[in-house]
């Protein structure tokens, strides 16, 4: 079976906490009496190896376990967390859903077939091979939603390596590539996977605090969020070992800052796709936004600037989208990087590239100058086009309090000389919108215009 190693550590570990879930634990041996229970449950309900399931559900014990037993039948499993109808109705479809797993905020469990009939040759790929699949869709902020299909057994290898257990935020979501590998990671190695109520800066700190975590997989968003709302002063994060940050560039001002109030948390930047996974990185220190990349079953090359992935755990395909491969077999990114040596530095994606005037401007940097004043507690820096230079630099700034119409000048003014004296002139925003709210996604990512 595909998850048998993962069963042997969860009877080794029988007695030891796998799971916090609304302030309640749960060691692995309920973790495995669970599975049990919904093994024999699948089998009753005759799914057959390679039936498409819709596992609607946020992190919680039967939606771990049931993750787990659908695996083991050899199903190919869609994860989906709570959308609106619209994009509900479209991912079912797309993903030819033939039976859902509804999973509400009490855990219980709901079971509906579908009328689909699930045909897609990927799908019949994986039924050849008698391997389970899992379906990431991407989360549709440059266009429509694509669902990415993996060889689940590909990435199960991955977290096969024993490595220390440690108690952890299970922070990403449920239908995210790094939330589905926080989970396996998690449990392949005996930790305990520590669920919150809902993503906000004092939830989880006051989780760390409280069930003593030692690891925050987490965006450069929230990181900002917690340094903006002073979280870190009401909660106890002594435990706290390690924050691994990714999904979105890091603002240098925002790392810098994280890492002079915390010295003793070890900053790690992770490097992951929908449609590759999570590769191995190790940051050339905490402060530093340059980070090597790989691990076994990666390769890396650079080509024009662009970083490009040949992996196991790549995606077979798309299911409504044309192949992201390059002819010999490379994943295209679309991430633009700097390279020093073994070391690469992310400066954005290439869709966010400002082009002005034939000059280059990646938002990350813009930002990351802007956010070195104290007068500013975030800012969104994005191109806009201009019939001259074809693009200008813009900025949507949030000020760190409130200001009157005189003040409101004063601090665009003070900005653009800050911008100046630090920056190109082709770099310095043109336009300076002040914003009365952050500018960030449910899955706490910076949102560009």
């Amino acid at each position: 079976m595909s998850v048998d190693f993962l069963l042997e550590i969860f009877k080794e570990r029988q007695n030891a906490e796998a799971i916090v879930w609304q302030d309640r634990v749960y060691t692995y041996d309920w973790l495995l009496n669970r599975f049990g229970y919904w093994q024999k449950k699948i089998a009753a309900k005759g799914l057959s190896p390679g039936t498409v399931v819709i596992l609607e559900a946020d992190f919680s014990p039967n939606a771990i376990a049931l993750f787990l037993a659908l695996t083991d039948r050899r199903c190919i499993l869609v994860p989906l967390i709570e959308s609106p109808q619209a994009k509900r109705t479209k991912i079912i479809s797309t993903a030819q859903g033939e039976i859902a797993f509804t999973i509400d905020k009490g855990d219980d469990v709901t079971i509906a077939p579908l009328a689909n009939q699930a045909t897609h040759p990927i799908y019949r790929q994986l039924r050849r091979a008698q391997h389970p699949g899992l379906v990431i869709f991407s989360s549709g902020s440059t266009g429509e939603s694509k669902g990415g299909v993996h060889d689940l057994l590909w990435l199960l290898d991955k977290v096969k390596a024993r490595r220390p257990g440690v108690r952890t935020i299970s922070f990403l979501l449920y239908d995210h590539i790094g939330g589905v590998n926080t989970m396996l990671y998690t449990l392949s190695n005996g930790g305990c996977l520590v669920t919150v109520k809902e993503r906000s800066p004092d939830e989880v700190l006051s989780a760390i605090e409280k069930y003593r975590v030692e690891l925050l997989s987490t965006s450069p968003t929230f990181i900002n969020l917690v340094l903006l709302s002073e979280a870190y002063r009401r909660h106890d994060l002594s435990s706290l070992k390690r924050v691994q940050y990714g999904t979105e560039p890091m603002l240098e001002s925002t790392l810098q800052r994280f890492n002079q109030l915390f010295p003793q948390i070890k900053l790690q930047q992770t490097y992951g796709l929908s449609e590759a996974g999570i590769l191995r990185s190790k940051s050339k220190a905490s402060d530093s936004l340059w980070v090597k990349l790989g691990g076994e079953g990666f390769q890396t090359r650079v080509v024009d600037g662009i970083l490009q992935i040949k992996a196991k755990s790549a995606i077979l395909g798309y299911l409504n989208a044309p192949s992201p491969f390059t002819d010999d077999g490379w994943l295209n990114t679309e991430d633009a990087v700097e390279v020093d040596g073994e070391y690469l530095k992310i400066l954005g994606r290439k869709s966010e590239l400002i082009n002005v005037g034939g000059e280059k401007v990646y938002p990350a940097e813009v930002e990351s100058v802007i956010k070195e004043l104290a007068t500013v507690a975030d800012v969104t820096v994005f191109g806009e086009q201009n019939p001259i230079t074809g693009h200008i630099v813009c900025a949507d700034v949030l000020p760190a309090c409130e200001l009157d119409d005189a003040r409101q000048k004063e601090f665009i003014a003070e900005l653009k000389r800050h911008c100046r004296a630090r920056l190109q002139n082709y770099k310095v925003p043109v336009k300076v919108k002040l914003v009365a709210e952050q500018q960030y996604s449910a899955r706490l990512k910076k949102i560009r215009r």
